[in-house]
């Protein structure tokens, strides 16, 4: 909804390029139930005059529908939320406006006030440059009133307005607005908001929401209006902050040309400055800034650009351009808040997809150090977070982020945690330090590589990753796979799961976040061992996709090579070459693969062998086979 100005029909130029360059403003409105949240942001578009007629008109009819007496219009009804809202009488999502005014654009989230809603108020703050809080005037500070002002601390707002609504049915009187204005500064002291404007007001009568009240001669402050127009952006703090350029993809329109596009999420970029790509620690010169304006001489934060370098470095999406003067950290072991978004409570140890930036990593959550009881800000012993807890945690990923501490930088110290099976967001996150301080250890460089290793073996170091089901040939197919490489003179190791487990994986179970924590521990051996110039076989069930993409990650694209050991379940169960089937049947084994535990078959292998058909040593010449026509095997 944007301002009806003047110059729409005397210069519709003049018009379109001052709206162009208004400054923006994201604000947010929570409190708890019935404070007037969905009241207030409608009387903003009411009386500053940003409907249209015709809308105007609609949600005058609507007033008459749902029953406002004396003619006055519902500004709830202006959000024009959902449907529920209005069948219900409370706001049950997340609901976002856009207008302006002659000064200046606003986007305003309107958030539940609901306990269990907390989730949506904290979607909600994640890109707001300024928290309205809501105070019913009758019942002053609430307990949803402290949570989510420690939210809005929690997540970096630090331009706080507290609106203490319907003033006029506690007769406009100063010793309630004082008192309760006294109550919520000294709260807010200790949780770090400092600046906090308070308001009193009335939202359906419109006092103090756009000129002066006259009911309340006692306060001088500005209007709700009239701050939101002249509270100074968080713009500022995201140009002053060092450049962070997140890598969306790879743009190779043509043979000559090679850029790294993204959208800088803080700072600002010159051709000819100085780079570090995270987390590989390359370096590079920018030579150009392309758009599809034309190439820029300045780039500045939320701008999407295309960079070129001077030097071919291997960028892929996920990896973060940086000053090479003032890069961020690199870790893979980290400590951050979580406030949790779902019904099901965190489990220590599951893994998770975590999402920072452009990126996406396997993540596990150690119990939590502690929760936060937000009514006292005690710190509370946790073993879990259930719903809208808040608790600090660690998280061990499967592999390097580069990131900033959340305080210094919102846009690359915030993520996500996803559930892998529902695929629903659980947490989100507030990223605080690294637990393995990246400047105590740093990558050696070596002189003798793995390009070095191979050669002196004369061989195509890489992974032959077989997985399958117990008793589906795996292990078989593997040792008859290397007797064959090493009579044709190759190096070769065998990691086979049985053998792993009596020694580097003997503290380990057969829980799916026991058989995860087998799995990266294996392929990490094997990336080791591919370094030293080996072929590399693992027999492994390994039954989870995003474990086996896990591993797939650590190698080149040509150095994994995944076979599917195709056995059906019913021929591995009437084998049971160990017993294993039978005892999972009769209850004495626990979580087995095909039983009890999925196992999700590969999407696209390299190569699939039918055990029903072919023998082991059939088996093995096939991927013999199948190496020499891919060109890994002379």
């Amino acid at each position: 909804m944007a301002h009806v100005s003047d110059l729409i029909a005397t210069d519709i130029d003049a018009y379109l390029h001052q709206h162009e360059h208004k400054s923006l403003l994201r604000f947010i409105t929570c409190g708890s139930v019935d404070d007037g949240k969905s009241t207030l942001i409608g009387r903003l578009l009411y009386d500053s005059k940003m409907l249209f007629e015709d809308q105007l008109a609609s949600v005058q009819a609507d007033s008459k529908k749902w029953g406002t007496q004396g003619g006055e219009i519902d500004f709830a009804l202006l959000v024009d939320g959902l449907a529920a809202e209005r069948e219900q009488g409370i706001t049950i999502d997340v609901a976002y406006r856009f207008f302006s005014t002659d000064k200046r654009k606003f986007i305003v989230a309107d958030t539940p006030g609901h306990e269990q809603y907390t989730r949506n108020m904290v979607t909600g703050a994640s890109t707001a440059d300024v928290a309205v809080i809501l105070i019913d005037a009758r019942r002053g500070v609430l307990t949803q009133t402290r949570r989510h002002s420690y939210l809005v601390s929690l997540i970096g707002i630090q331009q706080v307005v507290l609106a203490v609504n319907k003033m006029d049915l506690m007769g406009y009187e100063e010793a309630v607005f004082r008192r309760i204005e006294d109550e919520y500064t000294a709260f807010a002291a200790q949780i770090g908001l400092t600046d906090v404007t308070a308001l009193p007001l009335s939202a359906l009568q419109g006092d103090n929401m756009i000129v002066p009240s006259p009911h309340m001669p006692w306060y001088h402050g500005p209007t709700l209006m009239g701050y939101l127009e002249q509270v100074e952006l968080d713009e500022t703090r995201r140009q002053a902050a060092p450049m962070r350029l997140p890598v969306q993809w790879v743009n190779r329109p043509h043979l000559d040309f090679r850029g790294f596009a993204g959208t800088l999420a803080s700072g600002q970029l010159r051709p000819g400055e100085r780079v570090r790509v995270l987390p590989s620690g390359r370096e590079s010169r920018v030579t150009r800034i392309v758009t599809a304006g034309g190439d820029l001489e300045l780039a500045a934060a939320g701008q999407s650009v295309t960079l070129t370098l001077a030097d071919e470095i291997d960028i892929s999406r996920g990896d973060v351009i940086v000053p090479a003067a003032a890069p961020a950290e690199v870790a893979d072991h980290l400590e951050a808040m979580l406030v949790w978004m779902d019904e099901t409570p965190l489990q220590p140890g599951r893994p998770y997809l975590m999402k920072i930036g452009t990126r996406t990593v396997n993540a596990r959550v150690a119990e939590p150090r502690h929760k936060v009881n937000v009514n006292t800000l005690e710190r509370q012993p946790a073993r879990e977070l259930q719903l809208n807890e808040i608790g600090l945690c660690e998280l061990m990923l499967d592999r390097p982020v580069a990131f900033d501490a959340y305080r210094a930088n919102r846009e690359t110290g915030g993520f996500i945690l996803i559930d892998r099976l529902s695929n629903h967001t659980v947490a989100a996150g507030m990223l605080q330090a690294a637990l393995r301080a990246p400047r105590e250890v740093h990558l050696q460089a070596l002189t003798i590589d793995r390009a070095a290793r191979a050669a002196l073996k004369g061989q195509k170091p890489l992974v032959l990753w077989f997985t399958g089901l117990s008793g589906a040939g795996k292990s078989t197919i593997a040792n008859a796979l290397e007797r064959r490489l090493h009579a044709m003179g190759r190096h070769t190791t065998l990691l086979d799961g049985d053998n792993v487990r009596h020694g580097l994986n003997r503290d380990l179970g057969f829980s799916a976040d026991d058989r995860v924590e087998n799995i990266r521990r294996v392929a990490e051996v094997a990336r080791l061992m591919v370094d030293a110039g080996l072929m590399v076989i693992t027999a492994f069930i390994s039954p989870f996709r995003n474990e086996r993409e896990m591993a797939r990650r650590l190698f080149a694209e040509d150095e994994f090579v995944e076979i599917h050991v195709a056995t059906p379940l019913d021929v591995a169960e009437a084998r049971d070459p160990k017993g294993l089937y039978r005892k999972a049947r009769r209850g004495e084994l626990r979580d087995f693969t095909g039983i009890d535990s999925p196992y999700e078959v590969p999407e696209q292998p390299a190569l699939q062998l039918d055990t029903v058909r072919h023998s082991a040593e059939e088996c093995a010449e096939q991927v013999i086979a199948h190496l020499r026509a891919a060109g890994l095997l002379q």
